[in-house]
């Protein structure tokens, strides 16, 4: 059906996988925009400039993460403590990209290595379900509209933030602090219903984190927190992957 479609228009292969991707990405980006705008909100409450906040959307790319190292910010983090937290918690994209650059075989080195740097949960299941795109004409052109569109507008939604953080009242902005705790359970629900254990382990992981920020810092409790919590999911979750 897609052959006969290319075959229809006037227009480039590329074209045409531009705008598909584009197509698949706008739910999206739609989704993103709103995330991005409260964290830069938040952002900016935390004490991080416009160029900062937008900067870390830029090279980063990461809700969560993001979200994470701003409230970092906020309880007095050290640069060290927000890096590794960050890298612990993306961990996960080593494996997305990995998976990634095996499902999608048929596009070359060169355009599997940049797209893999845009991967977030979003993108990729998007790709998972596109996979034949790959094996057309100029299907890498399809992959790169669509995390490209995702892409921006994160950046797009952290910069209109960052603005709206220094014009909305300060009461409203500080209650839009709750949206992190919103994201994060809006991210273990689902994996809870799946498989009750997802829930203990963030309950270890949560109280791992109280414990250690009585004697050290709360960068760090949460660093220790994430990785000995995510470790005990080796064991706990050890029947499942046998």
């Amino acid at each position: 059906m897609d052959t006969d479609v290319l075959n229809k228009q006037k227009g480039s292969p590329a074209i045409y996988m531009i705008r598909k991707g584009i197509t698949v990405g706008f739910p999206i980006m739609i989704g993103y925009l709103p995330i991005a705008i409260t964290y830069g909100v938040l952002a900016k409450q935390a004490g991080m400039t416009l160029t900062e906040l937008t900067l870390m959307s830029v090279m980063v790319f990461a809700g969560a993460s993001q979200f994470m190292g701003a409230n970092m910010i906020v309880v007095g983090s050290g640069a060290l403590e927000i890096i590794v937290a960050t890298f612990v918690l993306n961990f996960r994209q080593f494996v997305m990209s990995l998976s990634f650059m095996n499902r999608l075989r048929n596009l070359s080195l060169k355009w599997k290595a940049p797209l893999s740097l845009g991967l977030t949960d979003e993108t990729f299941a998007m790709s998972s379900l596109h996979i034949n795109e790959a094996k057309k004409e100029k299907g890498a052109y399809f992959y790169a509209a669509l995390i490209l569109t995702a892409y921006l507008s994160w950046i797009m939604g952290s910069f209109l933030g960052g603005i709206l953080g220094e014009i909305i009242p300060e009461q409203l902005s500080q209650s839009m602090g709750i949206a992190l705790y919103a994201m994060f359970i809006g991210l273990l629900i689902p994996s809870v219903k799946k498989e009750w254990r997802a829930g203990f382990i963030a309950v270890i992981a949560m109280l791992i984190n109280v414990i250690c920020s009585q004697f050290m810092s709360e960068g760090w409790a949460i660093v220790f927190g994430t990785v000995l919590g995510g470790l005990s999911g080796v064991f706990l979750l050890k029947e499942d992957a046998s």
